[in-house]
């Protein structure tokens, strides 16, 4: 039987399970490169090149292993502008008895691939996604027992599952969650390693023409390009990422630093999410780091919560949730992005730095995006899809079934506490503390009200009072909102003319 086996973009894994029982002899891996995927949003231009690069490479890899590949190139004369027309263009040539594809991270993308089998006129096979530690089934089946289904249990389940970080039944050190050991402020005399970097081959240097010449209106730089495109590159990030980074993740997880794009960060959720690493195998190596003493437990833990924990979790709620999830808007928001997200050109420090740094690395740090830009963006009344959209198009990890979740959920507060049991709202005082930014920025964070004042800090009360029916009895903002009942008329007064003369201003 001759099959037809169709890889997307972010499936670049050798294990795959439309790849597990390949026919060398017979079968045919399709491949392609498609206008539709690389605009239906605008991405940017570095994801776009670190997403064509490494499908090439993986397509040389698999021909080099001696699979027939069908690769199709954006620049062939003769291509489909979706996958659907590439899988009708290419069944015509190869004539196979039957499609076999893995299931797609996108809501969107899983329902155009039900109706690929009329399409193209063959049965399609649809596969699980097995790359992941929990399936979608075991999600939802715990998802929809629970009263409250937070992370922090869903979390404790996986790690009894895997066995990560566990003596018997018991975790590791007595305790699930190490988080309050992890949210120290770096300061400007602690060493930071240096990243793993790859100077760009041919395949990519060709691909970044391509980009350069198709794509130049898409939102970032492309160069300097330094991403890993192969799996053995990808492996060399982690074990760069576990000698020199992992020992002082934990700590300074949270911190941020003036004109530091990068700390003790792993940047592997690219690797992870285009499928060059498994998240079995990071996780693994992080645990021996910790068995031989490399690694202090609060950095392993830190680091292990974030994938078996963060990232499994939003994937379960993404698609337990979809489609309607997308549309959440629980605080009514209409505003519209701020042109700065686009441009970097703001006075306000913290906001200047972190979409710089976006806009050069098509990267920031979970509390970067977390606590400066969606921070920002929820004070301000954007609407959820609005920051969505921007989230989806300028981060090389960003596929939107990690990014909603994270955006809506986390950042915005959107679904109402489905995800998170409180809006990640902040004022000044916590960017001042977990950064320098303040110490280089126009205003004044000490200020609490005036032209001068941080802007934070008088948005994040204007939040509060704007949003008290949906807020004031959320256990987790029992101090704030008794804050704010002793506050003068005058004083709440003032917070609101502030807060629109800046608004009024962006």
């Amino acid at each position: 039987m001759k099959t037809l086996r169709f890889i997307l973009g972010d499936q670049l894994s050798r294990e795959l399970a439309s790849l597990r029982d390949i026919d060398a002899g017979t079968d045919v891996v399709l491949m392609a490169e498609v206008m539709d995927e690389a605009t239906y949003v605008r991405h940017h231009k570095k994801k776009i090149a670190f997403v064509f690069s490494a499908m090439r490479h993986f397509a040389t890899e698999l021909q080099d292993r001696g699979y027939q590949v069908d690769y199709r190139r954006l620049d062939d004369r003769q291509y489909g502008k979706s996958l659907r027309a590439t899988l009708v263009q290419a069944v015509k040539r190869h004539r196979p008895d039957r499609v076999v594809v893995t299931e797609p991270g996108e809501w969107r993308l899983l329902t155009d691939m039900r109706d690929w089998q009329s399409a193209c006129g063959r049965p399609v096979e649809i596969r699980d996604d097995d790359r992941f530690l929990c399936a979608r089934k075991q999600f939802n089946d715990w998802f929809d027992a629970q009263k409250q289904p937070r992370m922090e249990y869903f979390y404790r389940q996986m790690r009894r599952q895997t066995g990560y970080l566990m003596v018997a039944d018991k975790p590791a050190g007595g305790r699930w969650n190490f988080d309050t050991e992890n949210r120290n402020p770096l300061k400007d005399n602690v060493e930071l390693p240096a990243i793993k970097q790859f100077r760009p081959d041919a395949i990519t240097a060709d691909v970044l023409t391509l980009v350069d010449e198709r794509f130049a209106d898409h939102f970032g730089e492309l160069t300097p390009f330094r991403f890993a495109v192969t799996r053995s590159q990808a492996l060399a990030v982690l074990r760069h990422f576990i000698a020199n980074a992992l020992p002082r993740f934990g700590d300074y997880q949270d911190a941020m630093l003036q004109d530091e794009r990068f700390l003790f960060h792993s940047i592997l959720s690219l690797y992870l999410n285009i499928g060059l690493l498994t998240p079995r195998e990071v996780c693994d190596r992080v645990e021996n780091a910790y068995q031989s003493g490399h690694v202090p437990l609060n950095c392993a833990e830190g680091f292990i919560r974030q994938i078996i924990g963060w990232r499994e979790y939003v994937r379960g709620i993404y698609f337990h949730e979809m489609p309607d999830y997308a549309d959440n808007n629980y605080f009514s928001a209409q505003g519209k992005l701020p042109v700065f997200y686009w441009t970097g050109e703001t006075d306000m420090n913290c906001l200047h730095q972190v979409i710089s740094q976006t806009r050069d690395e098509a990267y920031a740090h979970h509390i970067q995006r977390l606590m400066i830009t969606g921070n920002f963006a929820m004070l301000a009344g954007v609407a959820p899809g609005e920051i969505h959209d921007w989230y989806l198009r300028v981060y090389a990890d960003a596929y939107e079934w990690v990014e909603l979740p994270n955006t809506l959920g986390m950042s915005q507060f959107a679904d109402g506490g489905l995800l998170g049991s409180k809006p990640y709202a902040a004022g000044g005082n916590y960017i001042n503390k977990m950064s320098n930014y303040c110490q280089h920025c126009r205003y004044k964070v000490s200020a609490k009200s005036g032209p001068d004042a941080c802007p934070f800090n008088y948005l994040y009360w204007d939040f509060l009072i704007r949003n008290r029916d949906q807020l004031e009895h959320n256990r987790r903002l029992a101090f704030p909102y008794k804050h704010l009942a002793r506050m003068s008329e005058e004083r709440i007064a003032q917070i609101h003319r502030d807060s629109r003369r800046f608004l009024q201003s962006l």
